[in-house]
């Protein structure tokens, strides 16, 4: 192969990888990660309304990013890590200024942030062991629908209606953790039905090398 053809080879790879990365939907992705800085930055200076306009719009976005990517036909590896990653980032960082406002509720706070954690974590080690984690799920949607809905309850109420009790916080809380939970059992199910299977691979490999 002459050096012109592996140039060229090379330059599609290359416009190929550009062409995964800036899709419209991973672009929203990114747009909701940037979204969490002026969220906490309004929410801790209890300037509400912006805090609310933020978390509305991260959560519209959401909703969009996986619409287009099916739509336009833009389903990419890593928008599959990507949209996860948004969703985990702006969980934690809405549940800590929850937190910090209404100490009553800081068990909570860690419970979800710990299975968060533990859900990135578990997509981490999957790409290390070299399996694509698998796209988001009804249940994984469904569990972050309830997170904005019950967020953006509090949020709003605090932000237009100037009302503020912790016992409905804690319901709603209490309600968006029963979902995610799961969520979280049902994808350690797949993570392990992954991991198995990735070691009979391996497994079938090293007999068909020895033979």
């Amino acid at each position: 192969m002459s050096n012109v053809e592996q140039e060229g080879i090379a330059s599609g790879k290359q416009q190929c990888d550009k062409s995964e990365i800036f899709t419209i939907p991973n672009v929203i992705s990114f747009l909701r990660i940037v979204f969490i800085a002026p969220f906490v930055l309004f929410f801790l200076n209890e300037q509400y309304i912006a805090a609310f306009s933020f978390i509305v719009l991260s959560g519209l976005s959401d909703c969009i990013d996986g619409y287009l990517a099916r739509r336009l036909n833009q389903v990419t590896a890593l928008g599959k890590i990507l949209d996860p990653i948004a969703d985990k980032l702006t969980l934690v960082a809405v549940i800590i200024c929850l937190g910090t406002l209404m100490p009553q509720i800081v068990p909570l706070v860690i419970a979800l942030v710990v299975k968060d954690l533990s859900m990135l974590l578990g997509g981490y080690y999957l790409i290390h062991k070299g399996i694509t984690p698998p796209a988001a799920k009804w249940y994984g949607k469904l569990a972050t629908i309830i997170f904005y809905v019950s967020v953006v309850a509090i949020v709003f109420s605090r932000a237009f209606l100037h009302y503020n009790n912790p016992l409905v916080v804690l319901i709603l809380l209490s309600i968006t953790i029963v979902a995610m939970m799961f969520a979280l059992v049902n994808y350690a199910i797949i993570f392990i039905k992954l991991l198995n299977e990735n070691e009979k691979k391996n497994k079938e490999k090293i007999k068909d090398e020895n033979k």
